[in-house]
Formats: structure tokens, sequence, C-alpha cells
């Protein structure tokens, strides 16, 4: 456990780790509503059938010494790996259209109170859920409440930790007998943001949980990411999400005699056809690359 704590550490000090120099003070922080909407979206089609969108959305409103947030996003794929198919007789044929399948999807929805207790520590609550049912998780929903520290907020950076107790209960696509969805947990945060100019900004954003009654269960989930403001309300964003779960959930698997690459077929459940499948455990890493059109109000 100690080994998976030091790189845990590891990454939430990433965001900092250039940024030592001290700056002026930020300005005070405007009061009331702010929203900042991303959305990306790409589609072919023709000889090749997909279609991908992203949407993410931070709601938030500040008073003087509080904040509340709320965030949603969605990621979905459809594609068509192989786009036709024909039916009839090697001289005799009609080409078929396949229909787009969903290859990937998740969705999260998470809500949030901070309020200050001094200038440079805070206290705060929420909740939050999400899905990802081609990594195994149907729902997981999750209660935290803890402090933290602000170490740097000025007009170019801005960097804070936080550290709360959690309350998960998950509730997985496939889940064994011995399954059990309820634990506590620890939460390690970290949200840093660098301006190097007006309009070119850096962000990190890192989450570490640990399942207290498991300790194999660990989760990190980082994003790194670039804006260029294109105008006060609109900037352009790319960004890199890497989603770690050390101990994934169970998916299902078509089942071959061997190697489907190699000649394998599939193997029969029945006598109607309908292929067996097996249960694996999914990637431990996903990877998320997204370039986005940011609009903020």
């Amino acid at each position: 456990m100690s080994d998976r704590w030091t790189v845990a550490a590891l990454l939430l000090a990433l965001s900092a780790a250039p940024l030592v120099a001290q700056d002026k003070p930020a300005e005070p922080k405007k009061l009331g509503w702010k929203d900042t909407a991303e959305l990306g979206y790409v589609i072919t089609a023709g000889n090749s059938d997909s279609s991908t969108l992203g949407l993410k959305n931070t709601t938030a409103y500040d008073w003087l010494n509080a904040r509340f947030e709320l965030k949603l996003g969605a990621v979905k794929v459809k594609s068509t790996p192989v786009p036709f198919f024909a039916t009839g007789t090697a001289t005799d044929f009609t080409r078929e259209e396949n229909d787009a399948e969903t290859t990937a999807e998740s969705y999260f929805l998470n809500g949030r109170y901070d309020r200050h207790i001094t200038e440079r520590f805070f206290w705060f609550g929420g909740a939050g859920w999400d899905r990802n049912t081609f990594a195994g998780v149907e729902n997981r929903y999750t209660a935290f409440a803890g402090v933290g520290n602000i170490w740097f907020d000025t007009d170019t950076i801005k960097w804070k930790t936080d550290y709360a107790g959690t309350y998960t209960k998950e509730e997985d696509v496939i889940e064994p007998d011995d399954f059990d969805g309820s634990f506590l947990g620890l939460r390690l945060s970290s949200n840093f943001l660098y301006k190097w100019s007006e309009n070119g900004s850096y962000g990190n954003d890192a989450i570490v949980d640990e399942n207290l009654e498991d300790s194999d269960d660990l989760r990190v989930n980082m994003t790194n990411w670039v804006a260029v403001n294109m105008s006060t309300h609109l900037a352009l964003k790319v960004s890199l999400q890497w989603l770690y779960d050390h101990q994934p959930a169970l998916i299902n698997a078509d089942l071959f005699t061997t190697d489907p690459d190699e000649g394998g077929v599939p193997v029969d459940a029945d006598a109607n056809g309908v292929q067996d499948q097996v249960a694996v455990e999914a990637d431990t890493l996903d990877q998320i690359f997204t370039t986005a059109l940011v609009i903020k109000y």
C-alpha cells in the first residue's frame, strides 16, 4: 500500500513542480453565477461511419467566502467497424449497411460546496454519481467531506489540495457472489492552474481514491489540459485524461476456441447459436483525449 501512496503523492505533486515563483495577489473574484461549457463532436459518414460526442459543463455560484459548484459530463462513441455486408450468392447479391453501435460511453454528475475557514484553509462537502458500463461500472454514488489548503492564489498561479473522507456505493455490470460495493474511503485531490499569458493557460486536476476496507482498490483520475482564449467568452481546449483502477470491475467477453485472428471460432452457449461469454477484468487504465470549444459566461 505504501508504494501506491508514494505514486499517488507524486501524481498530485506534478502540478506544482515548476511553479514556486511568487506573483501579485489575484484580483478580487467576481461574485454570483458563472457557467463554463465544453463541447466536442466528430462525425464521419460514407465508407467509415462513426460519431463521437463529448460534453462537460460547470455551473458555479461564488460568495465572498464560499463557492457552490455543479459539474456534469458525458462521452459517447458510436461506430460501425464493418460498414457493409452482402446478402445473396457470390454472383447475385445485394449490398446492405450495418447499423452503428455504441462502442464507448461514460457519464458523471458532481456537486460540491466549499467554505473558507481562513484565507488559506477551507472545508468542503459534496456528492457525485458516475457510470461507465464499458469499464464495468453501472452506477457509482459517492459522498465526501473534508478540508483543504490553498497554496497559491495569484493572477498567474492557482493551486489547492484537499483531503476528504468518502462513502461509496457501487453497482457493477457483473457482480461476483462476494461483491461488496459499499465502503468507506480516503480521497486526495489537487487542482492547479498556470496562466503563461493573457490568452493561454495550463491545468492539472488529479483525484486519488483509496478504499479503506480493501487496500488493493485504488483509483486515480488525472486530467492535463491546455486552453487558448479566442475571445472573452470563447476558448479552444485540448485535454488528456487518465482513469486508473488498480482493481477494475468485471466485463463480458465473447468466448472463442482460440484467438479469432488465428482462425478461432465462436463457442456457442446453446443450440440457437448464441455466442458464449465469460467475465474478465476490464483494463486498469483508460485514456481519453478531447478537443473542445469552451463557452464561458
